[in-house]
């Protein structure tokens, strides 16, 4: 399938009912549909070349958080959804890229993975791809939350933070390393507690930047209902963070779904909060940018896509909630639980996709 649907955003502002008059919003089963609410996204995102299609539909959530690549094994490395067992944790997909088969793994001291990223340990050179995986561990009753370094062609791992100067986090959800100082900089939410494999919290909903090297660690925003996915703009100026407080237990769509702006000062702080952009299904999730500053967050029925002014450019739509993506070289996988989508062809490029698959 690659015919780019183009919607009229004038009819669309005097009719409810506008949507439903496409064959895409009216399939009882979740299928893929390029929508372009702005030219651009067809021109300039996706491109005529664009197709997409479904690679695969499984009988279990295999495709729910993280999408990071790693060079040595061609890989990409994706954490699965909670199945509501301690007894059968979340697991890490693997999705090799050379002929997309798929595997499943756990790693020695990463007991409930979520988000994650390409990782660059102190002393390590940025010159080539990121050695290691860096997960977000929720933890669980028995193990605290935190920051999980993984080689996986060792299959070895390492704890490299698991608290806040002696406090517990929450349930670490995502995290982004800074290309050029190195620093992590994650998010904690309550998910686990939400789930029933953590404990109740104590500490607030916050963002973090911590220094690998030192083991500094400071809190750089709060005020969130729950921090969820963040990214970088591509001159790294701009950290965006996903409230996903409309999730908790059961949904709620009257509490936060928004995704805020902040200026990165001095590149260890953050200020000038602002609403980026809010979707109309869902809430979004995981966050990425393009090399053109373009936002990606994955929402209630697929990928949206904004300018870097916070602007509806278009969405890869898939009918159901969509966790979270992970960008290729000319193409982008997205995760919707037990569903995983390609769109190939595309020209967009991922802000890390010079670093992570040695293009640079």
């Amino acid at each position: 399938m690659s015919n780019i649907i183009p919607i009229d955003l004038l009819a669309l502002s005097t009719n409810l009912n506008y949507l439903s008059s496409f064959p895409a919003f009216n399939t009882a089963e979740p299928a893929i549909s390029l929508l372009a609410y702005n030219s651009t996204f067809a021109t300039n995102i996706l491109g005529e070349n664009a197709k997409a299609r479904q690679l695969y539909d499984l009988p279990w959530q295999a495709f729910h958080e993280m999408g990071t690549y790693h060079k040595a094994t061609n890989s990409i490395y994706i954490t699965s959804n909670w199945n509501g067992s301690l007894e059968n944790p979340i697991n890490v997909t693997v999705l090799s890229l050379d002929d997309y088969a798929l595997s499943s793994t756990h790693y020695a001291n990463l007991y409930e993975a979520n988000g994650g990223t390409g990782y660059y340990p102190p002393g390590s050179s940025n010159s080539t791809t990121p050695p290691k995986l860096l997960f977000c561990d929720e933890g669980d009753f028995e193990h605290p939350s935190g920051l999980v370094a993984v080689d996986p062609v060792t299959n070895t791992s390492e704890v490299i933070l698991n608290n806040f100067l002696g406090r517990n986090f929450s349930s670490l959800n995502d995290v982004r390393q800074h290309p050029e100082t190195g620093d992590l900089w994650f998010t904690d939410a309550d998910y686990g507690f939400f789930q029933s494999f953590r404990p109740a919290p104590t500490i607030p909903k916050q963002v973090y930047r911590f220094e690998p090297s030192t083991g500094v660690i400071q809190v750089v925003a709060d005020g969130f209902d729950q921090p969820n996915g963040l990214e970088f703009s591509p001159d790294l100026k701009t950290l965006y963070v996903t409230d996903t407080g409309a999730q908790h237990v059961s949904k709620n769509l009257t509490r936060p779904a928004t995704i805020y702006a902040f200026d990165v000062v001095e590149k260890v702080r953050l200020g000038n909060r602002r609403t980026f952009a809010y979707p109309d299904n869902g809430f979004p999730d995981g966050i990425h940018a393009d090399t053109d500053g373009n936002v990606w967050a994955n929402c209630g029925d697929g990928v949206h896509v904004w300018s870097p002014q916070g602007i509806l450019l278009g969405k890869i739509f898939v009918g159901a909630q969509s966790n979270n993506m992970a960008f290729l070289p000319g193409g982008v996988l997205v995760f919707s639980n037990s569903q995983l989508w390609i769109v190939e062809n595309i020209r967009a490029e991922g802000r890390e996709i010079c670093r992570d698959f040695g293009r640079c």
